[in-house]
């Protein structure tokens, strides 16, 4: 199949301040791809939005009507939508005895209820066709101390997807998703900057490296091209091996 024989529609980012949503506008953004930028950084989405020349909204998915609002915004720009990009999210670490109900209200609400009302926008918005990618974690497949709240809200994004791939593959709408590792952006800098927990992590890979932006943002890319139209329903480990192999690296 030739290139260019498939139109590259509108693509919504959310999340596109962050490490791997703002790799994702980059890459699209060379492909090609109009993009519609979403996040709750004014500042840093403003510099990404001129920088794309892309169209952008300030606003946070967890608040009931943001991710009807932010949809119809980028109708309202585009004219129509084709990809959907859910790379909001939080990084939490406390076993399940220290870990409170706000914890888990924030956690459940950041990663997986956002999800859920922005693939519930998109698929009444998506006319035709679509992909919508969202983002697990190799959390969700893979038993991690400390993890019980992002693994559960995780472990929910594989269950939407995989459901929501069923319920609109007749409408030719994909969902897919990915499940990275541990990934090096401002989001889990705590972690990786951390001497003895970076090499204690980066053994947890059997690669050996911890994870980059683009490492995410270019399966993302893939998940997102219309060209693989009969990609759907997939959770495709983006972990250095982490989720399937068993490390040999010594800490």
């Amino acid at each position: 199949m030739a290139e260019n024989s498939v139109d590259k529609g509108a693509v919504l980012i959310t999340g596109a301040t962050g490490g791997v949503g703002s790799a994702l506008a980059e890459l699209l953004h060379s492909q090609g791809f109009p993009l519609f930028l979403a996040g709750r950084n004014a500042e840093k989405l403003q510099a990404l939005g001129q920088r794309l020349n892309a169209p952008y909204w300030v606003g946070d998915l967890t608040e009931s009507l943001a991710a009807q609002t932010v949809v119809e915004k980028c109708l309202e720009h585009h004219g129509q939508l084709s990809g959907v990009a859910h790379c909001v999210g939080s990084f939490v670490l406390k076993p399940a005895h220290l870990t409170s109900d706000e914890d888990w209200d924030n956690t459940i609400a950041i990663n997986l209820t956002s999800a859920f009302r922005l693939v519930r926008a998109s698929v009444k918005a998506m006319k035709g066709s679509g992909s919508i990618a969202l983002v697990s974690s190799v959390a969700a497949r893979f038993g991690l101390a400390n993890h019980e709240a992002i693994g559960a809200a995780k472990a929910g994004i594989i269950g939407l997807t995989l459901s929501a791939a069923a319920t609109y593959a007749a409408r030719g709408i994909r969902v897919n998703c990915v499940a990275p590792g541990l990934v090096q952006t401002p989001l889990t800098q705590g972690l990786t900057a951390n001497e003895t927990s970076r090499k204690i992590s980066t053994a947890m890979h059997p690669v050996g490296r911890l994870g980059e932006p683009g490492d995410v943002a270019r399966v993302l890319a893939l998940l997102l091209d219309p060209q693989n139209s009969w990609l759907t329903g997939q959770v495709i480990g983006v972990d250095g091996g982490m989720g399937s192999l068993r490390s040999t690296h010594k800490v």
